[in-house]
């Protein structure tokens, strides 16, 4: 059975890009274009690894979907994606499992993933 992974992402191309990348690699993808969605979506299935953009609109930030996501199922690897490298130092960013840089080339995002879901 393909591991699962919920790519949360509010910039639609961003996370088509994301998505198609690992749908290609192998992987079950569901996409939330916000905290509250993943939540939604978090509730109703069982992922190995969730994506998250850090910067998104909406109720809460990526930073703070990570840690609610931790609480609800410690043992999901998880993903922080984001534009600004300065995020590394928040404290809050270390609920997260890995923290990558976003690039338009996705191959440490790959390389991240696969190493996380075959722990």
């Amino acid at each position: 059975m393909p591991k699962r992974i919920l790519v949360v992402e509010d910039e639609p191309n961003m996370r088509l890009l994301i998505a198609e990348e690992l749908m290609d690699a192998g992987y079950e993808v569901d996409e939330a274009q916000n905290a509250d969605e993943a939540l939604k979506k978090f509730a109703e299935k069982q992922y190995d690894l969730v994506t998250i953009d850090i910067e998104m609109p909406g109720s809460m930030n990526g930073l703070e979907l990570a840690g609610k996501l931790r609480e609800l199922r410690r043992e999901t690897k998880l993903v922080l994606l984001t534009a600004y490298s300065h995020y590394k130092s928040d404290m809050a960013s270390w609920a997260a499992d890995a923290y990558i840089v976003k690039s338009a080339d996705l191959t440490e995002l790959k390389e991240v993933i696969s190493r996380l879901i075959n722990m």
